[in-house]
């Protein structure tokens, strides 16, 4: 089920929402519980076997770790643990990779079944990893009801597309939590937020990316190639920043705080501080589970630019079983060990801080074609195009036909939005009753505009479900 579709708008959401602000409080955990199976099986039911069973493995797991005082035997239970749930994602997420490269590398042809990967299991791998682990460390622990881990990794506002929650984040939250008028106003507001980021600007560039990467790069020329990765960047950041405030929203309706995902990364001078801003669930986790085990900065230079490679590759290799998400990842891993080696990203000053800025740019924008290209060559190809390296044919559509009125209001929409201009409208004192009236109606306004989209639409799927 989406969280920009009419069905869970109109009919889902307030049905869950009606039945659990009246529940008794005993009761909530597993009205939400019913609400996220039944959220998760809308769309593939016969998925659902692999969720419970990430549920029980890790429900099992955790509790004999805790159990367990003998420190060999502990680790041992947590390297089986995490085997099993990482054999999961591995058959599920990169099986078909494997073969195909096998097949492709030793001239093979090993006949297989293509494997369909479940909607939103790097997610809920990563969040019930997140527990395990969290168990063996001692941060917390052990959930000794299975139905409030469930709820945990299956929570339905944040199942399919993140934010990534880690557990220690929200163990409190689960065993005891308050639903406020205030926490519902707010929650309710920042999911208009998130539906018009989604609806009105992501979906609307996200034609104008589509148009032009759907061309030989042969057939347009720079400015359109500029204009298709700019387009793109802007896609995938409001389709997948308005899913992450969708799913904060909804979590504060039920009386979660999630943590923030996004921090206007499109102002960042550096790709460090790009990484900070962007996706931050996910790269705390990598930092918290992968950086800092393998020795963070706290080891040689030498190890400490290893564990960065190490990281970034693993980040590429998350986003999918392709070679350009790897080649993304390294990309990104690269700048970040050029600017741990020289301190580029701590110079200062008013021009110096101009070229950080469109250094980041254009290390991110390029990032992000190789992040849409089907494939490595046509990412290449189009990035040689995109700084007039390549020679292009009779080009068979003008500008016109790629972008228009409402795509160009869309530009400039997404090129306001992704800077601070609006980070605390939200948040107006009650006193600027004025200000506040007119914020409700422009979002009564954007939501009325969204859902209209949504009804003229006939698939809105968020770019991060396939991952």
């Amino acid at each position: 089920m989406l969280f920009s579709s009419m069905t869970f708008i109109y009919m889902f959401l307030p049905l869950v929402c009606t039945v659990y602000l009246l529940a008794r409080k005993e009761l909530k955990n597993y009205i939400l519980l019913i609400a996220s199976i039944i959220f998760y099986a809308w769309g593939e039911p016969s998925y659902l076997a692999i969720m419970i069973l990430t549920i029980l493995v890790n429900y099992i797991g955790a509790n004999y770790i805790s159990r367990s005082h003998n420190k060999t035997h502990r680790k041992w239970l947590l390297a089986l643990t995490i085997l099993a749930n990482l054999s999961v994602l591995f058959y599920f997420k990169y099986f078909n990779f494997m073969v195909e490269n096998v097949n492709a590398l030793f001239h093979a042809d090993i006949n297989f079944i293509k494997v369909i990967m479940p909607i939103g299991i790097s997610f809920y791998t990563f969040q019930a990893l997140s527990y395990v682990v969290d168990v063996y460390r001692g941060d917390t622990p052990a959930q000794r009801d299975i139905y409030k881990l469930a709820l945990y990794i299956c929570l339905f506002p944040q199942l399919i597309a993140g934010p990534i929650v880690k557990y220690h984040d929200v163990a409190e939250q689960i065993e005891n939590r308050n639903v406020t008028f205030e926490k519902v106003s707010y929650g309710i507001k920042r999911f208009i937020i998130g539906l018009s980021k989604k609806m009105l600007i992501a979906n609307t560039l996200g034609a104008v990316a589509d148009k032009i990467f759907s061309q030989p790069v042969e057939q347009f020329d720079c400015f359109t190639a500029w204009i298709g990765a700019v387009a793109y960047s802007f896609q995938l950041f409001y389709d997948f920043s308005g899913y992450s405030d969708m799913a904060i929203g909804l979590g504060s309706i039920f009386g979660f705080k999630f943590l923030e995902n996004f921090n206007y990364p499109y102002i960042s001078r550096s790709i460090t501080e790009f990484w900070r801003r962007w996706h931050i669930s996910l790269s705390t986790w990598f930092k918290e589970y992968l950086y800092i085990p393998l020795g963070g900065n706290r080891v040689a230079k030498w190890r400490n630019y290893l564990n960065l490679f190490i990281v970034f590759l693993a980040t590429g290799f998350w986003h999918g079983a392709a070679w350009n998400f790897i080649f993304w990842g390294l990309w990104h891993g690269m700048f970040i060990i050029f600017e741990k080696a020289t301190g580029w990203h701590k110079k200062e000053g008013r021009f110096i801080g101009l070229l950080q800025h469109i250094y980041c740019i254009l290390a991110f924008v390029i990032g992000w074609v190789m992040f849409r290209a089907d494939t490595m060559s046509y990412a290449w190809q189009y990035i040689k195009n995109m700084f007039g390296l390549i020679k292009t044919h009779e080009v068979v559509y003008l500008l016109p036909y790629y972008v228009d009125n409402i795509e160009i209001i869309a530009f400039c929409a997404a090129f306001l939005c992704a800077m601070p201009i609006f980070g605390r409208i939200l948040q107006i004192p009650y006193k600027y009753k004025v200000c506040r009236t007119l914020v409700n109606i422009w979002l009564i306004v954007l939501f009325v505009v969204s859902t209209s989209f949504i009804a003229a639409s006939t698939y809105n799927p968020f770019i991060y479900f396939r991952f």
